[in-house]
Parts: structure tokens; sequence; C-alpha cells
């Protein structure tokens, strides 16, 4: 008898262990409404990730947001509450994953965001310390144009951007770079994600006369400024963030956004760096595995986000199983603090070293300038 119930108690301790062995990862991407373009090449991203890791089984649950911060919180909430995920991956634009920081902080659940904004990981705080992000900040994408400005002649630009915290952001990381480089900003505009006329702030950033124009926006509304200046006869540079690097921003633009300039992630134009780039065979690995599974030409920069927030994960992982097991409230504090040591992680967009004090763990090696000639994406090497 004692034996039997030796082999019971066993039994029941080998089927705990198994309830708890899978890892649930939980994310929530704008797969429709307007960051569509954005969300969509992520959640293909999902699809090629790893389905084990570490020798344990990772489950995936996806979630669309429908570009709207309501739904994200909801999103965030459900995958916490209902499939108690390990962690939460999203979601694509800066005001949803700022929404989500309050949620995934309360829950003590570690989270990575595919957003751009600087405020969705800083300043750091006890809320924050449970947040990660994978795109290029946007004070590093806004040294970029600065310096691409002042080298080209560039005296004064105009600003249009998103009446949300993208917009926000990019101006006022923008007025730092452009200050630094002595460029003046001479007109500041807003639009919003689903507006469908620009006239009257494009008429106003024309009247200024500026030299240039930085349209801050992201995925296929970034077009509208652009095609408006175009209608209205302005004939200076035009420069948009890296939040347009995809084909549907090509598409949608046409012949308006020829000769636009903008900064990118590496991978943008992984074929054409040189060979000495670090993120080069980095970068061209996501090309190929996504393209292979949804046809040449359909990779985006976007997609190159989600991946590197797999990678990431990936390499953290299984530094937290080594102290707790999936599905515990320590196996996500080991997981945040194993994302926070992640070092030297080769990603589509650079290299990845987090520390306590930086959750993005991105370097100069993380930016390209691109120029939009012919239809398609140009690298500018720097002098």
């Amino acid at each position: 008898m004692k034996s039997f119930t030796r082999l019971g108690v066993a039994l029941l301790c080998a089927m705990a262990f198994g309830a708890q062995a899978d890892v649930n990862v939980g994310v929530t991407l704008s797969a429709t409404g307007p960051a569509a373009s954005l969300g969509i090449p992520e959640k293909n991203t999902i699809a090629l990730m790893p389905k084990t890791i570490g020798g344990q089984k990772i489950n995936y649950i996806v979630l669309d947001d429908a570009s709207d911060t309501t739904a994200a919180v909801s999103n965030t909430r459900k995958l916490i509450s209902e499939n108690k995920v390990d962690i939460v991956l999203g979601s694509t634009v800066t005001p949803n994953s700022l929404a989500m920081i309050d949620v995934v902080a309360e829950e003590k659940v570690p989270m990575i965001s595919m957003a751009a904004s600087a405020r969705i990981v800083e300043p750091m705080d006890a809320k924050r310390k449970w947040v990660f992000k994978t795109p290029q900040n946007d004070i590093m994408m806004s040294l970029a144009i600065a310096e691409h400005m002042a080298a080209n002649g560039v005296k004064s630009v105009g600003f249009i951007g998103f009446s949300d915290a993208y917009g926000e952001g990019w101006f006022q990381e923008f007025t730092k770079a452009a200050d630094l480089k002595k460029v003046k900003i001479v007109a500041n505009e807003r639009y919003g994600r689903s507006d469908t006329s620009v006239t009257g702030q494009t008429l106003k950033l024309i009247s200024a006369r500026p030299d240039a124009i930085l349209i801050a926006g992201s995925g296929t509304p970034a077009a509208l400024p652009q095609k408006t200046l175009k209608e209205r006869g302005y004939t200076g540079k035009i420069y948009q963030t890296h939040g347009v690097a995809n084909a549907d921003f090509l598409r949608v633009g046409g012949k308006d956004v020829e000769g636009t300039l903008l900064p990118s992630g590496p991978m943008l134009v992984a074929s054409q760096l040189p060979d000495s780039h670090p993120v080069k065979k980095s970068a061209k690995a996501y090309v190929e595995a996504y393209e292979a599974a949804n046809g040449k030409g359909s990779v985006s920069t976007f997609g190159g986000h989600a991946w590197d927030a797999g990678l990431i994960m990936s390499a953290a992982i299984p530094v937290a199983l080594k102290s707790a097991q999936p599905g515990t409230p320590a196996f996500r504090s080991a997981l945040r603090d194993a994302l926070e040591g992640v070092k030297n992680v080769a990603g589509a967009h650079g290299i990845f070293t987090m520390s306590p004090t930086d959750h993005l763990g991105l370097d100069q090696r993380a930016r390209v300038m691109v120029k939009i000639e012919n239809g398609t994406w140009k690298y500018q090497p720097q002098d």
C-alpha cells in the first residue's frame, strides 16, 4: 500500500510538473485598423518563432487590438488572467504600449514592446522595470535625420506628426537633435492617424518656407501629408521616420514618396550593406526566413522588431528556467531578470545588450540612412 501511495504521489507530481512545463507567450498586435501595415508583418513573424526553447514547449496566444488603446489593455488583462501567460509581446504602436505598462507592472509579467517611443522604457521606474522594447529610440533616429540635414545644407525644417504619443515623442526628441545640429524648426503641426485631409496643416508648413519637412508618422497614414505637400507644390527635401519602412507605405505613397529620406534599421537594406557591417548576417537571416514563408519582397522592418523580441525572449527563457518553473510568479520574475541580463544578441535591427538602466540595449549600429529611389529602398553610405 505504501509503495502504491508513493507511486500515486509521484504521478501527481509529474502531472503537476507537466501542467507547468509549457511557457505561455501572450501577444497583442495591431493586425487591423490604422496600424495594420505594421501589425500584419509582426503577426506573420510570430508564426516563425520557435515552438520549443530550452527544452520547453512554447505556446503563443495571439490577439488583435485593432490599433486601439482600450483593446490593447483589455487583451493584456485577458492574456494574463485567462491564459496565464509568462510574458507579453506587444503592442505594435506607442499609445497602446504605454497603456499596457500599468497592467503588466501590476501583475508582474514582463513585456517586450514592438513600438518605438523611448517613453515606453524611460525614465526607468518601478513600473518600467517590467517593460522592454526592440525598436530604435526616437532620439537615435532623430540624430540620424538631423545629422543628414546638417550635412546636406538644411538650415530650417517644418514638422508634422501624429497627434498622439508617437508624434509628440518625436517632436521632443527631434527638437533636441535639431538644436544640436543648428537646424531651426520653423513650423510644428499635428494630424490624426485616421484623418483624410491635412490641407490646412500643409499650407501652414509651406508658408513657413522650410528647407525640409519631417513627417513623424508610421505606416500608411504617414503618406497623407507627403502626398498633400506634393499636390501643393512643395519642392524641398522630405524626411520620414523609421515608422514608414514597409512596402505598404511605398504602395500607398507611389510617385509622391520618391526621394524621401529616412533612418531605418539595417534590416531594410540588409543585402546592400557592406560585408563588414555587424548586423548584416543576422538581418539577412530574418529576411530569408520571412520571405521563405511569405514570398519574396514581403519582408518589413516592423516584422523585424517582432523577430528581435523573439530572439531576446529566446535568450532569456533558458536562464529563467534554471531557477523556476513556467506558470509561476517566480518564473515571471526570473524571466524579467534574465531579459535585463541579455548580452550581445544579434538581431534583425542591431546588437542587443540590456542592463538595469537600459531596456532597449541598442547602439548606433542599429541605424542607417535610406532613400526611396524607383519605388524601393536605397542604402545611403555615411561619409
